[in-house]
C-alpha cells in the first residue's frame, strides 16, 4: 500500500478507535443537554506550537456527527502563537462536548511531535544535514507521528521492519559478517535500501566495501564522525545516531554527516496545552 493511502486508512482507523475508547456505548453526561441545543466553540493553544492533526479531527467529527462544522484558521505545519484560536466548531452541543477530548488528545500529541521536530530542525537549518525520526513512536501512532515529524520540518527514517533493511550487530553476528549480511539483503529485495549499523571505523570500511546504501555511525565521537566522512568520500549516505541531544546536535551536524537520527522527536514529547471553549448556545 502506498504511504499516503496507508496514512488515510490510519486516520480512519484511529478516529474510530478514539471514539470507541472514550464514548463507548454513549456519552451519558452529554445527555444532560437538550438534543436541540446548538453551540459554537473555539479551540485555542495556551503555548506556542506547530499544528498537526487536522485530518484526524475532521474525520473524528465526521464519524461522530456530520452536522458539526469545523472552520480551521491554520493548517498542519503552521506555527501557532500562545492564546491563538486556530479552530472554530459549530453544531449540536452534545456532539461538540462528546468529541472534545478525543480531538484535543490527538491534536495535543501530534502537535507536540511537530513542535519538537521544528525546534530541532531550526537548530540546524543553516546546514545540509537531514534530521530523521526513528521507530521509537507511541504505540498505535506510528504513521501519525511520522507524519507529524514531516510537518515540523524533519524527515522519516524507515516506517517499519518491512520497507528498508537495517542490519545491526546481532544480524551481522547471525549472518557471519557485514559483507554476508549485505549480500543476503540484496538477494532478498534488491530494490530496498540496505543500511548497516557500525560501531567503529573498521566496520565502516567493511560496510563501504560491501556497498551498503546507508551506514549508521553508532555513538561515534566527533573526531571519528569527521574521519568517517573523509573515508566515505560520498560513497554511501552517512547517518549519525546515538548521543544526540540539544547540546550535541549542532556539533554533530558540523562534522559533515548526511543525516542524524533522533529518537527524542517522537518518544520524549510533552503534550501541547490546548483548550476548547463554548462561547454561544442556542435552541433550534
Amino acid at each position: 500500500m502506498h504511504y499516503y493511502e496507508a496514512l488515510a486508512e490510519e486516520i480512519r482507523i484511529s478516529a474510530a478507535r478514539l471514539l470507541a475508547e472514550d464514548v463507548g456505548p454513549g456519552d451519558i453526561t452529554a445527555q444532560l443537554i437538550p438534543e436541540r441545543q446548538w453551540a459554537s466553540a473555539r479551540v485555542i493553544t495556551r503555548e506556542n506550537a506547530v499544528l498537526c492533526g487536522v485530518a484526524w479531527v475532521d474525520e473524528l467529527f465526521r464519524r461522530l456527527d456530520h452536522r458539526v462544522e469545523l472552520i480551521w484558521h491554520a493548517a498542519d505545519g503552521d506555527a501557532l502563537q500562545a492564546d491563538q484560536c486556530f479552530l472554530e466548531l459549530q453544531g449540536p452541543a452534545r456532539s461538540l462536548l462528546t468529541g472534545e477530548r478525543p480531538a484535543l488528545n490527538l491534536l495535543q500529541t501530534l502537535s507536540a511531535t511537530a513542535t519538537r521536530a521544528r525546534y530541532y530542525a531550526d537548530r540546524v537549518a543553516d546546514t545540509g544535514v537531514r534530521l530523521l525520526d526513528t521507530r521509537k513512536t507511541l504505540p498505535g501512532l506510528r504513521l501519525a507521528q511520522k507524519y507529524a515529524v514531516t510537518c515540523g520540518g524533519c524527515y522519516n527514517h524507515r516506517i517499519g521492519l518491512y520497507d528498508a533493511f537495517l542490519i545491526k550487530e546481532n544480524h551481522i553476528a547471525a549472518c557471519g559478517s557485514i559483507a554476508a549480511a549485505v549480500h543476503e539483503a540484496r538477494d532478498i529485495a534488491r530494490d530496498l535500501s540496505v543500511e548497516v549499523e557500525v560501531e567503529n571505523l573498521d566496520e565502516l570500511a567493511q560496510a563501504l566495501e560491501a556497498h551498503a546504501d546507508v551506514v549508521m555511525l553508532d555513538n561515534f565521537s566527533l573526531d571519528d564522525l569527521r574521519e568517517a566522512v573523509r573515508l566515505n568520500a560520498g560513497k554511501a549516505t552517512l547517518e549519525a545516531s546515538g548521543n544526540v541531544s540539544e547540546t550535541t546536535l549542532e556539533s554533530i551536524a558540523a562534522t559533515g554527516v548526511d543525516c542524524i537520527s533522533i529518537g527524542a522527536l517522537t518518544k520524549d514529547i510533552k503534550a501541547i496545552d490546548l483548550s476548547m471553549r463554548i462561547d454561544h448556545v442556542e435552541t433550534r
